[in-house]
């Protein structure tokens, strides 16, 4: 019998990769009865369900959130005892409602909720069933996927239109996770009849709505470990249906001569990040028909357009009113007309444009709303304080939106803060002048004038600025890799240059060659990776670079429970350096005294 601390990590996720890479190559070979093999003995891979428990109970964000048991925050020996209990079957408990905000609007998203026990299910099917169809996904599919990102899809919809300008239609599934008919998406996932089953189950458990016990008729209750895959497998196909019909497109070349298969497959490109999707072509009759037949498709499904979020216009030129461009994933996607040019063969007389992508005007206007609210809500509390919860929002934001044009919105956005951080002064101190306010909050550091930090001397405390921000271009995942191909060498060097990974953290992971310094092994795309101190500060470490390392959260936090008796040591240490001092202060006669008690 093994203890939770006692487990060897490294060597169970080792095993459990090695058996994933075997399903991958083998999905992608299409040899269907050794994928089912290797995934039946997964399934039964005791290291597999050590990882899947460990996922939820210790990883994932949720893991304090109840479900209609009320079970949550596992002890370790709790945590072997669900090891011991995972089984496939077909008596699923329902799952807990839970209604949360949709950011930036006033109605709220229903999540499901599943028990603890399911969720460590979820979690074990999922090691079973993404290495196959990550073999078989299209590469143009980037949300919920492993090592992709909303960077890739951006990424993917410039190579698509910085050569040509052409028409498009912006689109969203309505309701997708709620709608999908449930015959359909597991005809689709085409696996072996006891997993299908538990699948099944999990999809007819119902929801628990406060004390009233609703069915679930179709889709995937959004909250499962499991569900985003499965989101994923029921909208599969839509590029490889648009390229079907590319076949039958009337596409000619200048010379009169009709255009290749390949030709006219790559004429149209399809990108889709979870239920938000674009087609683009440089013909709108050709458009059009892709539409009808992507209706089609997700009517199959039990899927529909959302009007309100439907919208065909071009990259460049205004079509019906509508003005060019789109906002996708919080990005302005848009064309301009930058006078004649030559590309390749000569083509006089055309219009030059270029492709500029900026962050959307809502995008913006919901950021600066953000530091907006920080700032009413700390106007009490001291500079330093307002600078610790202001720069977190600010150099997220920015690491986001580093890889296109935003020089500029960074330059507007700092200018705004400005404004709005100097009345925050004046308010504070209603008898001041302007003057005496600019030299109290603003200080001169590195020949700006301007910069909100604390006076302290030696380190100030200083607002970081959005045109501070360095911009640095993505390069998009290539179309058919994945984590589960083996090339750790590749995904780990990604994950390090990817523009939402802090710079301290990025600087880490080169240092560290993308390694856990507690277990040794390689972080990969889905790990979780905490930042901790090698020498605790409550042990008098410093917070300094040198001090400081990568870990998993599992691993960061075995590392805390061993700190326990470093830090009791050195207050131990600290306590008897106190009483020593506190003795030396005293008289000699009392020193005799005190002695001859002890």
């Amino acid at each position: 019998m093994y203890e939770w601390k006692d487990i060897n990590w490294h060597k169970l996720e080792r095993n459990v990769y090695k058996l994933q890479k075997r399903i991958y190559k083998a999905s992608r070979r299409g040899e269907v009865k050794l994928v089912r093999r290797l995934q039946k003995l997964l399934i039964k891979s005791w290291a597999a369900k050590c990882l899947a428990v460990r996922r939820v109970t210790q990883e994932n964000q949720g893991k304090k959130t109840a479900g209609v048991d009320g079970v949550k925050s596992l002890s370790p020996k709790q945590r072997l005892t669900l090891v011991n209990k995972l089984k496939l079957g077909t008596k699923v408990a329902p799952t807990r409602r839970v209604w949360i905000p949709k950011p930036g609007k006033e109605e709220k998203r229903p999540l499901g909720i599943p028990t603890m026990y399911d969720r460590a299910l979820q979690g074990l099917i999922k090691l079973v069933l993404e290495p196959e169809w990550e073999a078989l996904f299209e590469p143009n599919s980037y949300g919920f996927r492993p090592g992709r990102s909303c960077h890739d899809a951006i990424g993917a919809i410039f190579i698509s239109i910085h050569n040509k300008p052409k028409f498009f239609l912006d689109a969203d599934i309505s309701q997708c996770f709620d709608k999908i008919n449930h015959n359909k998406l597991l005809e689709k996932l085409n696996t072996y009849p006891t997993l299908r089953r538990q699948i099944r189950a999990w999809l007819k458990a119902g929801v628990m709505d406060g004390l009233e016990l609703k069915p679930t008729d179709r889709g995937t209750p959004q909250g499962g470990v499991l569900s985003p895959l499965l989101a994923n497998i029921a909208l599969h196909g839509m590029e490889n249906e648009i390229k079907r019909l590319a076949d039958s497109f009337d596409m000619k070349r200048v010379d009169g001569t009709q255009m290749s298969k390949r030709d006219k497959r790559k004429s149209v490109s399809i990108i889709r990040y979870a239920d938000d999707f674009l087609i683009l072509h440089e013909d709108i009759n050709i458009l059009n028909r892709c539409v009808e037949a992507i209706t089609l498709w997700l009517n199959d499904m039990g899927l529909e357009l959302k009007p309100s979020k439907t919208r065909i216009a071009h990259t460049l030129n205004h079509y019906k009113r509508e003005e060019p461009g789109f906002d996708f994933l919080g990005f302005n996607v848009k064309q301009y007309k930058t006078g004649k040019y030559t590309c390749g063969k000569s083509r006089k007389g055309l219009l030059g444009f270029k492709t500029i992508i900026t962050p959307s005007k809502k995008a913006q206007k919901q950021h600066y709303k953000n530091l907006a609210e920080i700032i009413n809500k700390y106007k009490g509390q001291s500079q330093a304080t307002l600078i610790s919860k202001l720069n977190p929002v600010i150099r997220g934001w920015c690491n986001y939106y580093a890889t296109v044009v935003s020089q500029k919105v960074f330059e507007k956005l700092k200018n705004l803060m400005y404004w709005k951080l100097f009345k925050w002064g004046i308010k504070r101190h209603r008898k001041k002048g302007r003057k005496w306010v600019k030299t109290k909050y603003f200080q001169n550091i590195g020949g700006r004038n301007w910069v909100f930090a604390t006076s302290a001397r030696d380190n100030p405390m200083q607002l970081i600025a959005h045109s501070d921000t360095q911009i640095i271009r993505y390069v998009k995942v290539k179309g058919d890799a994945s984590p589960y191909d083996g090339n750790l060498v590749y995904w780990s060097s990604r994950m390090g240059k990817h523009p939402e990974m802090p710079k301290r953290t990025a600087s880490l992971l080169k240092k560290q060659k993308g390694k856990c310094n507690w277990c040794k092994l390689i972080f990969r795309e889905n790990d979780v990776i905490e930042t901790d101190h090698i020498i605790p500060t409550a042990a008098g470490g410093k917070d300094e670079y040198k001090n400081l390392q990568l870990l998993h959260r599992h691993c960061h936090d075995e590392k805390t429970k061993s700190d326990l008796e470093v830090i009791n040591n050195h207050q131990r240490e600290k306590r008897i350096k106190e009483l020593y001092k506190w003795f030396n202060k005293l008289d000699w006669i009392w020193k005799d005294d005190i002695l001859t008690m002890v």
